[in-house]
């Protein structure tokens, strides 16, 4: 009877903490928003415990912090971490896309140029454009194939998850990503290693230019 309660208890928690992952990750909760455990609680219909577990294990991960006489809050980055984040994904999405102009077959390039075309297309739904915008970037790493380089990009969602609002917010700004991401389709179907990679840099450049202005704003 205790194991069952345990066990009950176990996986409530956790699908407490799937429910405010996802709630997070769409953008429900924003950086710097407050998580009342009531208001949770109420939203998802569990009892306060697992959703005291699973604010715990958002704590754990980086994503929730605890600020005394406020609470549980989604963590905002600062100037100097968002900064830091771009440096990292910098990295990684040149050494993604340089892999997949030397691996990616015809399949996986054709799911790129469809995800490109599909992002050019929504206009000024930044929503819609920000989930086909992560599957693009999602497509290219996978295109990578190196199980190291995913890995590594796993590690660091919970960090993009706190950029707060996506930089897709307006018709211009869809149209300027969806030109950059060509250059990099058009370098990875030539097999081009090292246009890719300056492709890739130069996208990522662009928008951690965007994001630091709409800081400012």
């Amino acid at each position: 009877m205790k194991e069952s309660f345990l066990t009950e208890q176990h996986s409530q928690g956790e699908a407490a903490y799937r429910a405010l992952l996802s709630a997070i990750q769409s953008g429900d909760y924003v950086p710097g928003d407050r998580l009342r455990e009531t208001d949770i609680a109420e939203r998802i219909g569990l009892s306060r415990t697992p959703i005291r577990e699973a604010l715990r294990k958002l704590e754990s991960d980086g994503i929730v912090e605890h600020r005394p006489r406020v609470g549980a809050v989604v963590r905002q980055l600062g100037h100097t971490e968002v900064v830091e984040l771009y440096e990292m994904r910098l990295v990684l999405e040149r050494t993604a896309a340089e892999l997949a102009a030397k691996h990616a077959i015809d399949a996986e390039i054709d799911e790129l140029e469809t995800l490109n075309a599909a992002i050019a297309d929504t206009n000024s739904d930044p929503a819609i454009a920000a989930a086909l915008n992560q599957q693009f970037h999602q497509a290219l790493y996978r295109a990578a194939r190196n199980r190291f380089l995913l890995e590594a990009t796993r590690s660091m969602n919970n960090a993009l998850m706190l950029l707060g609002p996506t930089t897709l917010g307006d018709e211009a700004r869809i149209k300027s990503v969806s030109q950059q991401h060509n250059l990099i389709i058009d370098a990875v179907r030539a097999s081009d290693e090292e246009a890719a990679g300056a492709a890739a840099e130069a996208h990522l450049q662009s928008s951690l230019r965007y994001r630091l202005s709409l800081m400012r704003s």
